[in-house]
């Protein structure tokens, strides 16, 4: 049987495999990717999590482009992300709500879980 994890060391495995999913789906890593755990929801912010693509069309002045490719790359990975946050915590995600700014290059989520992930203590 597995030992369960602590919450920082959740959060950090977290961090670390949603950066790396990133890189792989949108062929770009984010700055920072910051998760933090409050009973059932998990909060994640990626800094500078623009593609160069979606920069060069805020920078030419398409932002509706930009937004509508920023739309559609954030649902492309919502099952991805939720296979990938469901297999961390060993819960159920039963709802992901995102939203991206793209004047910030800032990126947010929410995952609600079906119920709070069996965490070990720390001393």
């Amino acid at each position: 049987m597995n030992t369960p994890s602590t919450r920082g060391q959740l959060e950090r495995t977290l961090n670390q495999q949603i950066q790396a999913l990133y890189r792989e789906f949108m062929g770009h890593s984010p700055k920072n990717v910051s998760c933090n755990l409050a009973d059932t929801k998990i909060t994640i912010v990626l800094e500078d999590s623009l593609t160069p693509a979606e920069s060069r069309l805020m920078e030419s002045g398409q932002v509706e482009l930009a937004s509508q490719v920023r739309d559609n790359l954030d649902e492309g990975l919502k099952p991805q992300l939720k296979t990938l946050i469901e297999k961390v915590t060993g819960v159920a995600v039963i709802d992901l709500i995102s939203g991206a700014t793209l004047e910030t290059g800032l990126t947010g989520v929410i995952a609600v879980l079906s119920e709070a992930p069996l965490l070990r203590a720390t001393s």
